[in-house]
Formats: C-alpha cells, sequence, structure tokens
C-alpha cells in the first residue's frame, strides 16, 4: 500500500493514465468533497489505480471509442466522502445520493475490496449522444441494453437527470441493471427470462460497436494538465 504524503504525490497520482483517454484526475473530483472540504484521496493509490484501469479499458474506452465524449460526473469516492455522503441522505438532505460504505466497497470506492476480497470500481457517466437523444419514458433501456449486450459491466443504474448511469467493472460481474427513471425498478439481472441472447431490437440507430485495444501509458498529460 502506497498512501498520499504530499502534495506532489498527490499531483503524481493525478497524473496517471488509467487508459488511452482518462486519467486519474478527473475521477477524483467531488462536489460533496468541494463543500464540505473533506479530502477525496484513495488510502491505497495502487488498489485504486489498478481497478481504475480495468474499468477504463474494458469499459470507458469502447464506449468512448463508439460514441465519442464521455462526460464523468463521480468516479472515485473516499469513505469519509462516501460515508459522509450516506449519513446526509440518510438525514433526508437532498443531494447526497450515496450508498453505505459496506455497499461501496469495490463500487464508487475503488481501493476497498468487498467482502468476498474482489476489486471493482464504479464511475457515474454522462454519454451526450445518447443524452442529446433521451426524450422518450423508455429511452434509457436502449442504451442499458446496447451495453449489457456489447460490454462485460458489472452493475448499470441509470438517472433522470441527462440519462446519467452508474457503470461497474468488477471481478466478478453480476450483470445486473437497475433505474430511477420510468419503468423503475430491475431491468434485468441473472435468472431473469430476458437476461440471455441478443436484444439488437432495442437500439436501432446506434453507431456500430468499437472494440478498442488496451493502451495505457506512464506519460503525463500534455498542455494545460501537465
Amino acid at each position: 500500500m502506497r498512501r498520499l504524503k504530499s502534495v506532489t504525490a498527490l499531483d503524481d497520482l493525478g497524473r496517471v493514465r488509467l487508459s488511452q483517454n482518462f486519467w486519474m484526475r478527473e475521477f477524483l473530483y467531488s462536489e460533496v468533497a468541494n463543500f464540505h472540504g473533506i479530502p477525496n484521496l484513495p488510502e491505497d493509490p495502487d488498489l485504486a489505480i489498478a481497478a481504475g484501469r480495468k474499468l477504463c479499458e474494458e469499459l470507458l474506452e469502447p464506449l468512448f471509442a463508439t460514441f465519442g465524449k464521455i462526460w464523468v460526473r463521480s468516479g472515485y469516492r473516499s469513505p469519509a466522502v462516501n460515508g459522509f455522503c450516506n449519513d446526509r441522505q440518510r438525514e433526508g438532505k437532498a443531494g447526497y445520493p450515496c450508498a453505505s460504505n459496506d455497499r461501496s466497497r469495490a463500487n464508487h470506492i475503488w481501493d476497498l475490496r468487498d467482502e468476498g476480497g474482489h476489486m471493482g470500481a464504479c464511475a457515474t457517466i454522462v454519454i451526450p449522444w445518447f443524452a442529446d437523444r433521451h426524450d422518450a419514458r423508455d429511452e434509457w433501456r436502449r442504451l442499458a441494453w446496447y451495453v449489457h449486450d456489447h460490454l462485460p459491466y458489472h452493475e448499470l443504474l441509470f438517472f433522470p437527470k441527462l440519462a446519467a448511469f452508474n457503470i461497474g467493472w468488477h471481478e466478478r460481474p453480476l450483470r445486473r441493471i437497475d433505474s430511477y427513471i420510468a419503468p423503475r425498478g430491475t431491468l434485468t439481472k441473472p435468472g431473469m427470462a430476458n437476461h440471455a441472447g441478443r436484444h439488437d431490437d432495442w437500439y436501432p440507430g446506434f453507431p456500430r460497436f468499437v472494440t478498442v485495444a488496451a493502451e495505457v501509458s506512464a506519460r503525463p498529460p500534455t498542455g494545460s494538465d501537465a
């Protein structure tokens, strides 16, 4: 375990390239952390990086190659930030949509393994290509089935604003999809009749899925990010 002990170490962490188009820095931003002054930093950076790379290489890069720009709405959450957010949520305060720390292990808390010792990582993202077309009650299911048919995701959870959704990578993927957008609830999970097979009829007009090879570089970002 390599703990962060200086601003230089934090700067170096932000420069870590998780995949061809994603850097660690963009996953560390948190409105809750910034507003309340709670550091959103991993206690185990090496584990956070390892899990984040899997998330980016196996899930986010193919989405980027297929749809173009991806906006990371929320990525890594430290146990302190996530716990604070969950406490506020249980108090009924708006704007703190975080599950408990136990449920967030190997999820939004990248540097904690789950109870089975498995690694995982999650991010909340918006795909502008899809958000611009999200104008029907069942529209979210089109993207959900597209991801289900093409990517080795762990869990998907859709939200009403901008059709943002959680997408998670896990060493033992569950492959479950839920939504807070109508029709709310579970779209699919193992054991449901709709889980197997293809669902091409749900997403006519979607771009051809692009498979990409993982390319990770240790080179720092350029320009204003350097």
